[in-house]
């Protein structure tokens, strides 16, 4: 009997095939192999006069892999699919069989990694494909294509925007809200005052048992009048806490912490966990080294739980061994999979670092310590408060100590947990302190921070918008229509971002807000769980979407684009200025009768003279956008460097210096 393996993935299918034996052959879709055409009212794709039906075709270059597979099928007896285990792939296997015509003799199988037990455990288990999975991710792509569509349209044709979008234009609002909190905040004086003593330093908390507030300069020299040097211990309390360890993660918790603690991308993130999930060449044999990496559950397998209690017993002691994490589920959380995990604890960070790239063994490394000290027992401390009293001003200081580590023995990396020591008050003769000074402090209130992407990440995913596998593709939409732009880590929207925002809200306010996208993902969830008709979701939607579009066309007034101050040397009309793919742009506002654009001279960054050539050392960017410093004589030579050039030359071996986070040395050297 001939069995056929249909999966997403190329790079998965020798492994799979490996694990399977000879009676299998493992091929690939290359992900989706279907989707909208463009046909119908407004090139949608759909009828919206009968259900919504969609109208699918087979994507462009797409046919001959199509009639590949189908050959492939016609040879076999059985076939399995088994792309990802999420409503994504579960659509795709629905589209490889409505498609390729599979009619019988077929089943479905999900896996949450890619190792030998788990893939022959699925394939023990066929089952028909999920309509109802199917039915959602259908609904979600329909409406997006309405949306995007007919929403793209209108800006297009009143803004200089390119694009809007279900969750894409409710993350840009965020960003231009917080911007504008930012515009509209008035910073604030406020004061602190500090009593230093030989060996700590207590501050000023309440008067009287209630909390004070010192809003001016005036009032903190009153206070600081009414104190003397001498100050009363009042009470001095010690007590355990436990400090618990985080649960493993999900993505947006991974894109999250990979952000903070490696400085990686979102994309970069997914990218990196996609490779170690699909599997690395570990020597002797192929293996997914972590679960699948699309999910927003923190639930672990029994297996998982049970093998990584006898692995934290065996190399660290029974008193290390905690319990599982129970995490209330938030609202439009699917528990489908698991969290990201390392699909075996034997193989570990160290001993898998051979076989991975830097950046690889740093992303596994945090997912393996995060994961099996999520299973860790708490961390203990002894905290301690002493309160002093000054004429009724009652000065506050805390220390802690850490008196068992717990999950911070291998998780300590990660979090810093510093010991903050209280002198041994039991030991003091009298309970009178004098202090050595009494000062005060002056500070602004700041206004609230720029999302980062890890922030916006976070925040979507506490709102209930969008879902794991879009964080990554809504921020880099942004990025690529220019309606935001990047400064030090933090979004700014453009003058073009706001403008879109300003005409969405002025006409579609009542759909691109938090609490509309939110209802939707838990009415596509109800559509997932078969609790909601697909259908009439969308129809709900589409009676209250198209009358505020017709609204909007006739009454949104088109935005003038800026003009320069300038006038055309071929038409005499005004220049203004554009937004294209790369960017703000000089144009003619005769367009397109006019099609004048100044020639700009493309400006030159030079860092360096170049020490092997007579060239210079410029910046430069890879394709995806990345700086880097390469020779303006490129490809004659080749000198190129990640890290800045200091201009300086290594002693060795006579190339450039460069510097990385303070510290000079050389790239060919590594000295």
């Amino acid at each position: 009997m001939k069995n056929l393996v249909i999966v997403e993935s190329p790079s998965k299918s020798k492994t799979i095939e490996k694990y399977l034996g000879k009676d299998y052959k493992v091929t690939s879709s290359k992900g989706h192999i279907r989707d909208l055409t463009t046909t119908g009212k407004y090139g949608l794709g759909v009828d919206l006069e009968n259900h919504y039906k969609p109208s699918y075709k087979i994507i462009s270059g797409k046919g001959k892999l199509v009639k590949e597979l189908k050959k492939e099928i016609s040879n076999s007896d059985y076939v399995i699919l088994a792309t990802d285990p999420d409503r994504e792939g579960e659509a795709i296997s629905w589209h490889l069989k409505d498609a390729l015509g599979i009619d019988k003799n077929y089943g479905r199988v999900v896996f949450n990694e890619i190792t030998e037990n788990a893939i022959k455990e699925a394939f023990k288990e066929p089952r028909d494909i999920d309509m109802d999975l199917v039915h959602s991710q259908e609904a979600r792509r329909i409406l997006d294509r309405i949306i995007g569509f007919r929403l793209s349209k209108l800006m297009q044709n009143k803004t200089e925007g390119k694009s809007a979008g279900r969750v894409q234009s409710v993350a840009l609002k965020l960003i231009v809200d917080r911007e504008r909190e930012i515009e509209a905040f008035n910073s604030e004086e406020y004061f602190t005052i500090e009593a230093e003593f030989n060996d700590f330093e207590a501050s000023l908390s309440k008067y009287k048992d209630k909390k004070i507030e010192i809003k001016s300069n005036v009032e903190a020299d009153n206070i600081l009048n009414s104190l003397s040097n001498a100050f009363t211990i009042e009470s001095v309390e010690s007590k355990e806490k436990s400090k618990k360890s985080k649960p493993v993660f999900t993505t947006s918790t991974l894109t999250q912490m990979a952000s903070i603690k490696l400085g990686f991308s979102a994309s970069k993130t997914m990218r990196l966990a996609q490779g170690l999930y699909e599997g690395k060449n570990i020597g002797n044999e192929t293996v997914g080294l972590i679960s699948y990496m699309r999910t927003d559950s923190t639930r672990l397998s029994d297996v998982f739980v049970s093998d990584a209690k006898k692995f934290i017993t065996n190399n660290y002691g029974k008193q290390y061994v905690g319990n599982v994490k129970v995490t209330k589920n938030k609202e439009n959380v699917q528990d489908a999979h698991e969290g990201i995990r390392p699909t075996s604890l034997n193989r570990t960070p160290e001993s898998m670092k051979l076989h991975l790239t830097s950046d690889e063994y740093k992303l596994y490394n945090l997912i393996y310590i995060r994961a099996l000290s999520s299973l860790m027992a708490d961390a203990k401390v002894l905290a301690t408060t002493v309160t002093l009293d000054n004429n009724d001003y009652k000065f506050t200081a805390s220390g802690q100590v850490q008196v068992f580590d717990g999950y911070l023995k291998i998780y300590k990396e990660y979090e810093k947990s510093e010991d903050k020591v209280l002198p041994d008050f039991s030991s003091y003769k009298s309970n009178i302190l004098v202090s050595k000074d009494i000062h005060k402090t002056s500070h602004f209130t700041e206004p609230p921070a720029r999302f980062t992407e890890d922030k916006l990440i976070k925040e979507l995913e506490s709102l209930g918008i969008g879902r794991p596998s879009t964080y990554v593709k809504i921020i880099e939409v942004l990025k690529e229509r220019k309606y935001i732009s990047v400064v030090d880590k933090k979004f700014e929207p453009t003058t073009v971002g706001i403008q879109v925002t300003d005409k969405l809200q002025e006409f579609f306010s009542s759909i691109i807000n938090v609490k509309y996208t939110s209802d939707m993902e838990t009415d596509l969830d109800y559509v997932a769980e078969g609790k909601m008709v697909w259908y009439d979701l969308i129809d709900k939607f589409y009676k209250d979407f198209e009358p505020l579009l017709e609204t909007a066309f006739k009454n949104m007034e088109k935005e003038a684009p800026e003009e320069t101050g300038e006038t055309c040397p071929e038409c005499g009309k005004p220049l203004v200025y554009r937004y294209g793919k790369y960017g703000k742009f000089v144009a003619c506002s005769g367009y397109p009768e006019c099609k004048y654009v100044p020639k700009v001279e493309k400006e030159v960054n030079v860092i360096c003279k170049c020490p092997l050539c007579d060239g210079d050392i410029v910046v430069k960017k890879t394709k995806r956008g990345k700086d880097f410093y390469g020779c303006s004589n490129y490809p004659k030579c080749k000198n190129a460097f990640w890290d800045k050039p200091t201009g300086e030359i290594c002693p060795e071996c006579g190339n450039l210096l460069v510097e990385k986070k303070g510290k000079k040395f050389c790239p060919n050297c590594k000295k």
